[in-house]
């Protein structure tokens, strides 16, 4: 990721109100500020809100995926909630964050975006002592991006519920999974469209919608539900459902019942998402030509429950498996997959601190991508400088204030001492979190995720393109 050089005499373009004034520059008591601007010719808004008694760190902050086919407004974001921004600002913290110049998959200029931000915000405001970049979901991905430029102006950063896995690998362990719907569960005789949609935003929502269908109707006899439930692992869905009880260890038809319900929701959502992508990278950058699909279930986390409901239902797993590694065709437009490789992959090679936070059943974020994330730091030599913690929880980024708010401390004492010592390790953060006032923490004391599944260039996936 090589974000633009920051525009020359950024200060003069800077649409900034006159409550932005600095009180102290203009002889005024000092007090809370609220300050607005545009930078990137106005396409891009920013907003930021400082205490009174700003402890000299900014919040760097980078908002999730907002698709480009859902009314969502495009709006300047510097906090994940209302609740977490206002104990955040009563710690001291100034925050920060952007619009992005568009809604849709923006990893190939979001960075350059924040930086442009961070310019404006120090002109406004003035030159912070530390600054801290949080993000969620999408935004995790440009906080982790942010995190690896060489000579970025972020001392350390917090990635939650991030898609750290990059844009290559979330195309391509979604193409496992529709790929496992289509070929085993979709009526015979009826084709699927799983790629290359050339910004077709109804054939994707049409691919989306038989492939949901499938799912829903093969749900009622046992052939069918061990076939959701394989799907379901290559498509690193929770087994467990909203509102519902979380399933035992060994309780497979409730955890394929709460498949069902998360492909439900979830399918309608994250395919489409594709086109988005797709529509940024100029082409599809994912493909699943060559992949061993044995193999890769060997990997999965669901892998006994996989096997037990196809043994209950008298079905061979292994001629299912077979016939998903024959049929995979699908094979990435070489461009668009060196642009996405160029845009939306981390490389592991962190320049500051980085304490990453993850629930443990995200059906949009899998919280495997973890796993991958922390491989690919270690590949780098750079493991030293990465911690991560988990959250007990159902959802995608439904962090408590208390869970967000600890974890920013303990990134910034990271930062001020230049050592990790106990403030990251998760009993200590959980506790800190519980200390605070702001609701509960479920961070657990001890967590591994399991394998990812989407990683093409892994020990066993096929060789990359």
């Amino acid at each position: 990721m090589s974000p633009r050089s920051l525009v020359p005499g950024l200060a003069l373009a800077l649409a900034v109100s006159l409550a932005a004034a600095s009180p102290a520059a203009a002889g005024e008591p000092s007090g809370p500020r609220h300050v607005e601007g545009t930078v990137d010719d106005g396409a891009t808004a920013w907003v930021a809100d400082v205490p009174a008694d700003w402890n000299g760190t900014v919040l760097l902050y980078s908002h999730g995926y907002r698709p480009s086919f859902f009314p969502i407004p495009h709006t300047a974001e510097n906090a994940p909630d209302d609740v977490t921004r206002q104990a955040l600002l009563d710690r001291g913290y100034a925050l920060v964050g952007s619009s992005y110049e568009r809604s849709g998959w923006t990893l190939d200029t979001a960075a350059e975006d924040q930086l442009q931000t961070l310019e404006a915000f120090s002109v406004a405001v003035g030159e912070p002592s530390r600054v801290l970049a949080v993000g969620t979901s999408m935004g995790g991905l440009v906080t982790g991006q942010l995190a690896e430029l060489p000579g970025t102006p972020v001392d350390g950063a917090l990635p939650t519920c991030g898609l750290v896995h990059g844009g290559v690998d979330l195309l391509n362990y979604q193409l496992d999974g529709a790929h496992a719907i289509a070929q085993l569960l979709v009526p015979a005789g009826t084709e699927v469209r799983l790629a290359d949609y050339e910004g077709d935003l109804a054939a994707v929502n049409a691919a989306a919608s038989t492939l949901t269908d499938a799912v829903v109707a093969a749900q009622d006899d046992p052939e069918g539900r061990a076939r959701i439930a394989l799907a379901a692992a290559l498509y690193h869905l929770p087994r467990w459902a909203p509102g519902e009880a979380e399933p035992g260890p060994r309780d497979h038809e409730a955890q394929v019942d709460a498949q069902v319900a998360q492909f439900t929701s979830a399918l309608g959502f994250t395919y489409p998402a594709r086109v988005d992508i797709e529509n940024t990278v100029g082409g599809n950058p994912s493909w699943n030509a060559g992949v061993d699909y044995r193999t890769l279930l060997q990997h999965a986390d669901e892998r006994g429950q996989v096997e037990a409901l196809y043994r209950a239902a008298g079905l061979d797993l292994d001629a299912d498996l077979d016939r998903l590694t024959a049929t995979a065709s699908v094979t990435p437009d070489e461009q668009a997959l060196q642009t996405a490789r160029a845009t939306s992959e981390l490389t592991g090679e962190l320049q500051v601190p980085v304490l990453s936070l993850h629930t443990t059943h995200d059906v949009l974020a899998p919280v495997q991508v973890e796993e991958e994330y922390a491989e690919t730091v270690r590949q780098a030599g750079a493991n030293r400088l990465l911690r991560q913690a988990f959250v007990h929880r159902l959802s995608h980024c439904q962090f408590t204030p208390a869970e967000l708010v600890a974890s920013v401390e303990a990134l910034d004492e990271r930062v001020a001492t230049g050592r990790w010592g106990s403030a990251a390790h998760p009993r200590t953060l959980d506790a800190a979190a519980e200390e605070l006032g702001l609701g509960p923490s479920e961070i657990l004391c001890d967590y591994r995720p399991a394998e990812w599944l989407g990683d093409r260039g892994g020990a066993f996936g096929p060789p990359r393109y």
